[in-house]
């Protein structure tokens, strides 16, 4: 396939993704017009409208789903062999700027960050600590961080961390003091420790077992919005938390903390690096792609 037909594909799955023409206009650094005329070309070879248009939206008709469907692998195979041959920089510069959750860092810094850092010396990064979602787009970040979950649809996603997952605990004296709940419904007769949401709600544990599932109902002694503070309640002896296994693991190890109802635990999923789906990522952000997914080969 020519290089002129395969500029056509990529413009017509920009336009699916983003369901807009300006959007994949703005997405692969075009004008609009370009897209227009590509989309126009591409159906007229086809014999068959890809799109239903108003002047209010864009969306897929069905054979365009199809069609969509059918071609986004092998375009994303091409695209990928592509850019693997393409001359790189065997020292890549640049600066990263990194929107992350405050709690992520410890999850990925000494596995990955300050390895890459240290392998290309040339690269700066900047790594900015915000509970909220945003646009990491439209506020001029390079990349996010994210659980998997939280990742909108067309941003591109590669895994950073095993899935997570947020346990029970509570301090040894505690459990002398108060014992030890055996099941999830016993939690509503013991202090609990909570963490508040960066849209203000309560984070509600959602416990499973296997197939089971039990959303926890409780009112908390205490509620906190950082991760250190509850860490610091809990063992300390004020009650018990639900808190990431990775954030607690030292305290268990060292006795500080006891896990309750191991067989109870909140999946959280992986924890993300995602970027927006550019045709030409920057050197540096392409050198951490390749070094995340390198470490998990």
């Amino acid at each position: 396939m020519n290089r002129t037909g395969i500029s056509e594909l990529e413009i017509v799955l920009a336009v699916a993704r983003r369901g807009s023409f300006s959007g994949a206009a703005s997405e692969l650094e075009i004008s609009p017009s370009a897209v227009t005329n590509a989309v126009a070309a591409l159906e007229k070879r086809l014999g068959v409208r890809l799109f239903n248009r108003t002047t209010r939206s864009v969306g897929l008709t069905e054979a365009g789903r199809r069609f969509t469907q059918k071609i986004a692998p092998a375009v994303e195979m091409i695209r990928s062999a592509s850019e693997e041959v393409a001359s790189q920089p065997a020292d890549p510069a640049g600066t990263l700027r990194i929107n992350v959750p405050p709690e992520s860092c410890a999850l990925w810094y000494d596995d990955i960050l300050l390895p890459f850092l240290a392998r290309y010396p040339r690269i700066r990064a900047e790594i900015h600590s915000q509970k909220e979602k945003v646009d990491i787009v439209a506020a001029g970040y390079d990349a996010g961080i994210r659980l998997a979950d939280d990742i909108p649809a067309d941003m591109i996603a590669v895994k950073l961390t095993p899935p997570l997952q947020m346990i029970l605990v509570a301090s040894p004296d505690y459990i002398s003091r108060c014992g030890a709940p055996e099941q999830p419904q016993a939690l509503s007769d013991h202090p609990c420790i909570c963490m508040r949401m960066a849209d203000g709600s309560i984070y509600r544990w959602e416990l499973s077992q296997q197939q089971r599932r039990y959303k926890v109902q409780v009112e908390p002694q205490l509620v906190v919005n950082d991760l250190a503070s509850a860490q610091k309640a809990v063992t300390g002896g004020l009650g018990i938390a639900c808190l990431s296994q990775r954030h607690v693991v030292a305290d268990i190890q060292a006795g500080r903390l006891v896990r309750l109802m191991p067989e109870w635990q909140v999946n959280l999923g992986e924890l993300c690096l995602y970027y927006p789906g550019h045709r030409l990522v920057p050197p540096a952000l392409k050198a951490l792609t390749g070094f995340v997914r390198e470490r998990f080969t």
